[in-house]
């Protein structure tokens, strides 16, 4: 397919390495002459300069050839005026990243229908929903969820104190009569690998396992590795005012949170009170530890760093962790500081970026790619395919199959049914597939399940 984009931005710059890898014709608008030049010299793009919302520039870009456009600059208005452009020139799918106009809900005077968009995705949105469900995880520093909730995607360090160290996974199957999940990947250092039998876990592992929702209380307290208090109220700490802020406050309110936001501006201070119910909103710098230890922040179950700058959002984190808190979240834009924040200890990283991209890739997958979700750090996908009534793969055992190297089914949904798989199990039409996928493999499992 030739995709065109517009923006050469984080998001822009990661779709156009996923795409180009898997065979794409890819190409990049920005009037950034120097993020074009770099983006050709380390991608297999097409890259041309200029504005992304002029007819010209796109038609420099082939825009009459075009099959997806997404347009992802950070300009909402240059946006959407490049889409409605996109329609004009019939491109038939159009994708359009919004931050801060209002084209949903009941204030929305627009919408993507009245605009003629596929999607408008707002990462602000999907990133507070990331960071609610964070807080309310014991341990895990990643999360999705699949198969409308019942199925869930998470991420655990293995510390050396873990009841998990150095067993292998052989040895850990003989534990699914208790404990029903599967381990579908082992990040050590920068290498992601699907792991075997003979395979173990070690001190310093970033594991990824798929279970069902009712069975994580009991996976929670296998994998805990220290005692946790448990507590009459759970107490939230949120640094950051902006829109993220807000969602997740309203969150942690409906959650029955004793919640308290820190924002620097007194005036803009007066407006969150307003917005929020329970809320105690605190006029105060995040690096002012001492004015938080007077509110309490070393009974704090959990600290959100939400503001915009990367930096203060790590460092108030490691000062909350300093005193005790038990877990800390950060939004962290930058890829290159994702890593280093995990290393530090802050428990989970989101990045808006990635949250983003995760609902566009969505789009432009062929298949019957119901949900899909980006792990960080290892270009390796979470897709959930549904198996169609008319596909060949059905009533035939997985093992004669011969599924993609590279690629592991970590679980089947059959209606409120779920199965942790082996070879023996045999798909059926309407069955939900999970599959964790390494970026090598991507293109043959789409191909697979199409």
């Amino acid at each position: 397919m030739k995709i065109l984009i517009v923006g050469a931005g984080q998001v822009g710059y990661f779709l156009c390495d996923r795409l180009s890898r898997e065979g794409h014709e890819v190409t990049l608008v920005d009037q950034d002459e120097t993020k074009i030049e770099n983006a050709q010299d380390r991608l297999n793009v097409l890259g041309v300069t200029g504005n992304g919302a002029s007819a010209e520039i796109l038609e420099q870009a082939g825009i009459d050839r075009t099959d997806i456009f997404i347009a992802v600059t950070n300009f909402d208005e240059v946006n959407i005026l490049a889409c409605l452009l996109a329609r004009e020139y019939q491109v038939t799918t159009r994708v359009a990243r919004t931050k801060s106009i209002e084209y949903t809900g009941s204030r929305a005077v627009l919408s993507k229908e009245k605009l003629g968009i596929d999607l408008l995705i707002n990462p602000e949105d999907a990133v507070a929903e990331e960071l609610s469900k964070l807080a309310c995880s014991a341990k895990a520093f990643d999360m999705a969820e699949f198969a409308e909730g019942q199925v869930l995607f998470q991420g655990y360090r293995i510390t050396p104190n873990n009841p998990l160290c150095n067993l292998s996974l052989a040895e850990l199957g003989e534990l699914r009569g208790m404990y029903r999940f599967i381990v579908v990947a082992i990040t050590r250092g920068n290498t992601t690998i699907i792991p075997r039998g003979d395979d173990s876990l070690q001190a310093g592992d970033r594991i990824y396992i798929f279970a069902h929702r009712k069975d994580l209380p009991a996976i929670n307290y296998l994998l805990q590795s220290e005692k946790i208090e448990v507590k009459p109220t759970h107490r939230a700490f949120i640094l950051g005012g902006s829109r993220i802020g807000v969602q997740v406050a309203q969150s942690m309110e409906q959650l029955n949170f004793v919640t308290k936001l820190i924002e620097k501006d007194e005036e803009h201070c007066y407006r969150l009170a307003e917005k929020l119910d329970k809320t105690v909103v605190l006029n105060a710098e995040g690096k002012d530890v001492q004015t938080l230890l007077d509110e309490g922040l070393e009974d704090a179950d959990v600290f959100i760093a939400v503001t915009e700058n990367d930096e203060t959002n790590i460092l108030t984190c490691l000062l909350a962790k300093q005193h005790r808190v038990r877990r800390t979240l950060a939004l962290v834009s930058q890829p290159e500081l994702l890593g280093l924040a995990s290393d530090l200890g802050i428990d989970a990283c989101v990045s808006p970026r990635l949250a983003a991209a995760s609902a566009i890739l969505k789009f432009v997958r062929r298949g019957e790619i119901i949900s899909l979700t980006a792990v960080e750090g290892s270009n390796s996908e979470v897709l959930e395919f549904e198996i169609c009534p008319d596909s060949d793969l059905i009533n035939r055992p997985l093992k004669a199959l011969h599924f993609p190297r590279g690629a592991i089914i970590g679980a089947i949904v059959r209606g409120e049914n779920y199965e942790i798989p082996t070879g023996e199990n045999v798909l059926s039409a309407g069955d939900r597939v999970l599959v964790f996928s390494l970026p090598e493999a991507l293109q043959k499992i789409e191909r697979f399940f199409a």
